[in-house]
């Protein structure tokens, strides 16, 4: 494994962590979908679930969705920047979301973030190195 494998793997790791943490908070993928209906987003958070392409998402608008102490604590995990935090889940966000609903469905989707050997980080990590 060559360095920036390791280093994306790490990364991936410790944002996957990050982001199962911050959907836990959230109330789960259900939790995460009421909250971006509630704020109009409905159709991109939507597209996630959905089996079709995924909608992009900016920094801004996780903001205005989650606000600024999720991401608050996503960034001091990470040792980055509100900012920074921000873009991350904008980035990864909707393929972690997408991952956990295979088939379409959020119904099983915690259940699936809870089994996952070696967690979201490991799934993200995986994701990253492509």
């Amino acid at each position: 494994m060559g360095i920036l494998d390791s280093v994306l793997g790490n990364l991936g790791k410790d944002a996957g962590g990050g982001i199962a943490d911050l959907l836990k908070g959230q109330g789960g993928v259900g939790g995460l979908v009421e909250k971006f209906t509630q704020a109009g987003l409905g159709d991109t958070v939507g597209s996630w679930i959905g089996t079709g392409a995924n909608a992009n998402i900016s920094a801004e608008q996780i903001q205005q969705v989650l606000g600024s102490g999720p991401i608050a604590d996503l960034a001091a995990k990470l040792g980055i920047s509100t900012d920074q935090a921000s873009e991350t889940l904008a980035g990864l966000l909707p393929e972690a979301v997408d991952r956990l609903t295979p088939g379409g469905d959020a119904a099983g989707a915690d259940g699936l973030l809870d089994s996952l050997p070696g967690g979201l980080g490991d799934m993200i990590g995986g994701f990253l190195k492509r």
